[in-house]
């Protein structure tokens, strides 16, 4: 929650229902001092149904990267037999349903988008540099965009920035030249967008992609690179690939560089703000170090009142970070975007413990974050997309054989996509142990509702400053925190599958324990507020 909420609702326990209400009708305003004689206000999850400002659909994107020899990932997703996505994980991508779909990441830096066109039997085999082995360049910009468009998702690149100045990525071990130019880019982006192309009609692709959306660079500011190169480069890149499709939306680098002590983005903007779309950050944290922390290794099974509170408590390092970029770049007039964003956890198989429902309720909590600060966030992600270890993956893929399945974190961002307003809206008062956020479409109000208590449930009386609720729908999630997600499940034997019940007028409502639910209420104006 952010700090002024959370003042505010301090200052309503405090003052009673009397200070909400200076703002409803009167007759809103003797309900609540009725509510407030009965003492039941605390029960109270009310929101102030005027729109803030528009949340993006975008919010729940995914990013897929071939992380080589330490995840199979994207070679896991491709059955080389048949030369095809494997339909398992088709399915399960379809109902998690990403808005925006991300190829790239740490891997970009060495690719070269032409070894990865054409047929398929003539394509060579590439070093992955930074994860290990050999990446066979089966899956390209034809394969991606297929299984973007399949499951519903727009497909977006991460183009190699000349290797993000790296000089270990600039070579192979084997000499191979892997630095990727402005005119690269911008044959790439003819390639997909130039009705007329050449190579692509070759290929047998008579329509183009139409590939909007391109991010310049990846975790640049991460190195000693400076920033005047940063921008110099974006400009450079940026004006060669708008000479080839001008209505290109260009992500830039924005993020903070350790040894500087400052952001990129403000400087960024400076430099290349006529030419960019949006400001790009990442966070991978670990939100617990030390000695005595649960979540390191099997750890996090011994004490699960223990795991659970630093658990809960991850949200504060993720709002840092969210509000450091926001707050950075608030007198910048373009949004910002989260385009990578995971826990980094030590363990036997590398943050094992998000396997468990305690780990997703955590997540949707950060998903949370992401809402409150929609007015300026519009691309965000809480997972990487898939791979084959419990490490920090929204989908598994299990090898060599099995159905596919949805981690927590991706259980709780196909929940909050499937349901949410278009613009959000203020909770003026919370129930202690819940965590909101809400949003609207019309005289549809949406609840996403994290029970941040791991035994307790949580009584509420739902309320909307100025209307009356003529229905509605819960959709919850909700099981042992300690439950543990190993493999797919059918609906009917599924203990994370929503549960949808019928939301009463009367607006009261039981939250369960250690729960993630979406709210969908209709409303209508009181006939106080009519007149």
């Amino acid at each position: 929650m952010k700090a002024s909420e959370s003042t505010r609702r301090d200052f309503l326990k405090v003052m009673g229902v009397g200070a909400a209400a200076v703002s409803m009708p009167f007759a809103g305003r003797r309900a609540a001092a009725a509510i407030n004689r009965r003492g039941d206000v605390k029960t109270q999850l009310r929101v102030d149904p005027k729109p803030k400002y528009e949340l993006s659909p975008n919010l729940y994107m995914q990013f897929m990267e071939p992380l080589g020899t330490t995840d199979g990932s994207v070679q896991a997703s491709w059955d080389f037999g048949r030369d095809c996505w494997r339909e398992d994980l088709v399915e399960e991508t379809s109902e998690l349903a990403p808005t925006l779909l991300r190829f790239g990441g740490c891997f970009s830096s060495y690719y070269r988008w032409k070894e990865g066109v054409g047929p398929r039997d003539k394509r060579v085999p590439m070093l992955n540099m930074l994860w290990g082995g050999l990446d066979p360049n089966q899956v390209g910009t034809h394969e991606f965009v297929d299984f973007s468009r399949r499951v519903g998702a727009e497909p977006f690149y991460c183009v190699n920035f000349e290797s993000d100045n790296r000089d270990y990525w600039k070579k192979d071990p084997k000499g191979s030249d892997r630095v990727g130019t402005a005119q690269e880019a911008a044959e790439w982006v003819d390639y997909c967008n130039n009705p007329k192309n050449a190579l692509r009609r070759e290929h047998g692709v008579e329509k183009p992609y139409n590939l909007k959306l391109w991010q310049l660079g990846n975790e640049t500011s991460y190195d000693n690179i400076d920033i005047e190169w940063g921008g110099r480069k974006t400009v450079e890149f940026a004006k060669a690939m708008r000479e080839v499709d001008p209505d290109l939306e260009l992500i830039g680098w924005g993020d903070w560089q350790h040894w500087e002590k400052q952001y990129w983005a403000k400087k960024m903007y400076e430099m290349a703000g006529d030419h960019i779309q949006y400001l790009a950050f990442h966070h991978m944290f670990n939100p617990s170090r030390g000695e005595d922390s649960p979540l390191r290794g099997i750890e996090y099974h011994k004490d699960p009142d223990k795991t659970w509170a630093h658990l809960m408590d991850a949200v504060k390092a993720h709002e840092g970070k969210v509000k450091g970029m926001y707050d950075e770049c608030k007198d910048i007039p373009i949004p910002i975007a989260l385009t990578e964003c995971h826990f980094a956890l030590p363990g036997r198989n590398r943050c094992e413990v998000l396997s468990s429902w305690a780990a997703g309720v955590s997540y949707a909590r950060m998903g949370l974050v992401h809402e409150r600060y929609g007015d300026k966030l519009k691309i965000a992600t809480m997972a990487d997309f898939c791979g084959t270890r419990w490490q920090v993956n929204a989908v598994m893929i299990p090898v060599p054989g099995g159905h596919s399945f949805m981690m927590p974190v991706a259980r709780v961002m196909s929940l909050y996509r499937h349901h949410q307003g278009e613009q959000a809206i203020d909770v003026t008062n919370t129930p202690d142990g819940l965590d909101v956020a809400a949003s609207i479409t019309g005289n549809r109000v949406f609840l996403h509702v994290v029970n941040t208590q791991r035994t307790k449930a949580v009584d509420a009386t739902l309320a909307i400053d100025g209307k009356q609720i003529t229905g509605g729908k819960a959709f919850t999630l909700a099981t042992d925190p300690e439950f543990e997600i190993y493999h797919h499940y059918e609906p009917k034997d599924d203990p994370l599958y929503p549960k949808e019940k019928a939301v009463p007028a009367s607006g009261k409502w039981t939250f369960p324990a250690a729960s993630v639910t979406a709210v969908e209420i209709d409303v209508e104006d009181t006939k106080e507020s009519v007149a």
